[in-house]
């Protein structure tokens, strides 16, 4: 869909249908590529009457753990014991939602990047209905199956700006509009095929103009700026232009801050977590350390469009070498999942964040835990450490 135009409201339009379905929501957490803004400024929690860490308060990622987070020196030491913790971070507003997790692995950054790198392992993800790469330069043939479910289809025949059940700029809505016979047959054909192309044209604006080509929702009353919404969500963040400066300026400079660090890729997916089959467009970056100060991976999930729910949303997820242990390979991982959404405000809204936010923080905890025992075994039935870095092409 196209990704210039609008306004939006953030109030849910339906909002008795969200708290009943909200129970059954599944957020996305893992295996997947997966955002948020990593490393919030946050109060420090007091610190008295905990014990400190053996390796001392200013070791990383302790630090980072204790003064972004504000975990306790217990909650430190059960990461680094190889247990996996989450975390609601507060937010400022109600309509942003945080969640951080963290677990040690007993493996290799590379064997997490492998992993979350792997297709076909994201499509065994619950909740997944397909996910595909666009090629470079993208095509048009890349957004096969790239399709709107029923519903979708036929809300958009009466869309209007300011009322329409499907997140698009006005922009969008006067093309269906104009453009399809909704009398017709294949009406529901002529729709898809009409969103593969806006999907694609927006596609490359972003890729030509960053983060102001991504327009504004008016699909509700009030609007959303996605590039204004984007920012303020990263601005929360005081540790990400500290430990990661160069992400943090491509996040919002691209494609004006090149790096020889950063790869990134572009995907689009179709997922249902219990609600309405989403379909999403993501831009997948890996940053790559290159000095032992800097974490030795990085990767950010940056939504570029959703047609439901996400007005915007970054998944970060960092790979922290344990340089205390040369004995055996080892890293912190950590996940800071961030969106910004609609329907999560009011009495009825705080209801449903509720729900949200605790399945996400549950469902992170345990995605962690499983990335852990998977690629633990695998270190396991490889043994050395020099086998494990040779079967992960590591040099």
């Amino acid at each position: 869909m196209k990704l210039s135009g609008g306004e939006r409201d953030r109030a849910m339009s339906d909002s008795n249908g969200m708290v009943n379905s909200a129970r059954s929501r599944h957020l996305r957490i893992g295996l997947r590529l997966s955002a948020v803004v990593l490393l919030l400024q946050l109060p420090l929690s007091s610190l008295s009457g905990q014990q400190e860490s053996a390796r001392g308060q200013s070791a990383e990622p302790d630090k980072f753990y204790r003064e972004y987070i504000g975990l306790t020196g217990d909650q430190i030491a059960s990461i680094r014991s190889g247990k996996a913790i989450a975390k609601v971070i507060d937010s400022p507003t109600a309509d942003e939602v945080f969640v951080f997790g963290s677990v040690y692995i007993n493996s290799t950054p590379e064997s997490y990047l492998k992993l979350a790198s792997d297709i076909d392992q994201l499509r065994k993800l619950p909740g997944y209905l397909e996910i595909r790469k666009f090629s470079d330069p993208p095509r048009l043939s890349d957004l096969d199956g790239f399709t709107l479910d029923d519903d979708d289809v036929k809300e958009l025949e009466n869309c209007k700006e300011g009322s329409c059940k499907v997140q698009l700029p006005a922009e969008s809505m006067d093309e269906f509009q104009k453009q399809v016979n909704w009398s017709a047959p294949d009406a529901a054909d002529q729709v898809n095929h009409l969103g593969q192309q806006m999907a694609l044209e927006a596609l490359q604006q972003y890729i030509n103009g960053g983060n102001q080509a991504l327009g504004t929702y008016r699909d509700k009353k009030h609007p959303t700026a996605v590039a204004e919404t984007f920012a303020s969500l990263l601005g929360r963040s005081k540790a990400l232009p500290v430990y990661l400066p160069e992400l943090d300026r491509y996040l919002l400079k691209y494609p004006a801050a090149p790096s020889g660090q950063i790869q990134s890729q572009f995907y689009w997916e179709k997922i249902n977590f219990g609600l309405k089959p989403t379909l999403r467009i993501v831009q997948a970056i890996v940053f790559r350390g290159a000095v032992p100060t800097e974490p030795a991976y990085a990767v950010a999930v940056k939504q570029l469009y959703a047609s439901h729910y996400f007005e915007t949303a970054l998944d970060l997820t960092v790979c922290v070498l344990d340089r205390d242990n040369s004995r055996r390979p080892g890293f912190y991982l950590i996940t800071l999942k961030g969106s910004q959404q609609a329907g999560l405000t009011g009495l009825k809204g705080s209801i449903v964040r509720k729900v949200a936010v605790d399945k996400t923080r549950s469902s992170l905890e345990r995605a962690l835990a499983s990335i852990k025992e998977k690629l633990d075994s695998q270190t396991q039935s490889y043994g050395s450490p020099h086998l494990v870095r040779e079967a992960y092409g590591i040099p």
